[in-house]
C-alpha cells in the first residue's frame, strides 16, 4: 500500500482533497520531487518529468499522504476514476507511476498521477503554462 504524492487537487486544503481524502488518511507530509515541473491551462495542473519538458533545477513540491489501510482500495480506485485513468489504456488523462519522492525524513516511494500522452503534447505545443515555482 504505497502512499499517494499530490501536487494539486488532493492536496490538503484544495476541493478534491476535501472530497476524496480528508477523514481516510493516517499522514500527510511536505514532499518534492526533483526533476520535474508542473504545468496548467485551467484548473488542474499536470506533472511531467520528460527531460524535454523540465527547465534546469525545477521541483515539484506537494505532499506525501498514505489513507488508511480498510479504506486503501476504494480511494485507489476513486482516485482512478478522479484522474481518468485505466491501466493499460491508451488515451489516459493522467498514467499512475511510482516514483521516488523526498520527505524531511528521507526518501520514500509513492503513487502519483503524471500527465498522460495527449497532456504532454499540449505542453509541446505551448497550451499549457509552467508552474515555474512549483507549487501549486
Amino acid at each position: 500500500m504505497r502512499p499517494f504524492f499530490v501536487y494539486g487537487t488532493l492536496k490538503r486544503g484544495q476541493s478534491n482533497y476535501a472530497r476524496l481524502l480528508a477523514g481516510y488518511t493516517l499522514r500527510e507530509v511536505r514532499a518534492w520531487l526533483p526533476a520535474a515541473a508542473i504545468y496548467t491551462a485551467g484548473p488542474y495542473p499536470f506533472l511531467v518529468q520528460a527531460a524535454d519538458l523540465v527547465p534546469a533545477g525545477a521541483i515539484v513540491f506537494g505532499e506525501l499522504i498514505e489513507v488508511q489501510p480498510d479504506h486503501y482500495q476504494r480511494l485507489l480506485q476513486l482516485l482512478d476514476g478522479l484522474e481518468d485513468y485505466v491501466p493499460g489504456r491508451a488515451g489516459n488523462l493522467y498514467e499512475r507511476i511510482v516514483v521516488t519522492v523526498q520527505t524531511a525524513d528521507g526518501a520514500r516511494e509513492a503513487w502519483v498521477y503524471v500527465a498522460g500522452r495527449a497532456a504532454e503534447a499540449a505542453i509541446r505545443r505551448g497550451e499549457l503554462r509552467w508552474i515555474s515555482n512549483g507549487e501549486w
